[in-house]
């Protein structure tokens, strides 16, 4: 077993609190900050997932290519942010109400793409209420890879995000993860 070190844990931190702000900008509907965290070459992707016997697990999800929730680039993801603002987006109007929940924060790889890029995966349980009634509930990890900007801080190069439902029962995605 490696000791940790004050340098380990002063990253774990900086990390922890880096997508703990990212949920706060995402619940608070702050689109255009939370669009800043991203790096202009992410991949924000969500791949279906299926239900497999347990010989085939390594296929239950899609790869890249293959059918998706959402598939989004840096373009992409600023339509969706535009779209938010408009006030055209019916699914979200009026504003849904959100929670992101981010947990059990893991730092998997520390620069072994780019010495400024470091891979982490983190659980999430993301609560939304639309209107009177509606009520959905996400529940899923999301892989992504961080990189070092020049001011210290971090963006986002890479999210993968992996719902751990098969069949979403919810009437839209019109959320962000």
């Amino acid at each position: 077993m490696t000791a940790t070190t004050d340098t380990d844990r002063d990253l774990q931190y900086e990390i922890e609190q880096f997508l703990y702000r990212e949920a706060r900008l995402l619940d608070s509907w702050q689109w255009p900050q939370w669009l800043a965290l991203f790096e202009d070459d992410i991949r924000y992707w969500c791949p279906l997932r299926t239900n497999r016997p347990r010989r085939e697990i390594a296929k239950e999800t899609s790869s890249y290519g293959e059918l998706s929730h959402f598939d989004d680039d840096r373009h992409s993801l600023g339509v969706r942010v535009d779209r938010l603002g408009t006030g055209m987006a019916w699914a979200e109007e009026p504003p849904s109400r959100t929670r992101h929940l981010i947990t059990n924060v893991l730092i998997d790889e520390v620069g072994v793409a780019d010495p400024f890029e470091v891979d982490v995966t983190s659980n999430f349980l993301l609560y939304r209420t639309n209107s009177e009634t509606s009520t959905d509930i996400w529940a899923g990890c999301r892989h992504d890879r961080l990189r070092r900007r020049d001011n210290e801080s971090f963006g986002i190069a890479r999210r993968t995000i992996l719902l751990d439902q098969a069949v979403l029962t919810s009437k839209n995605l019109s959320v962000m993860f």
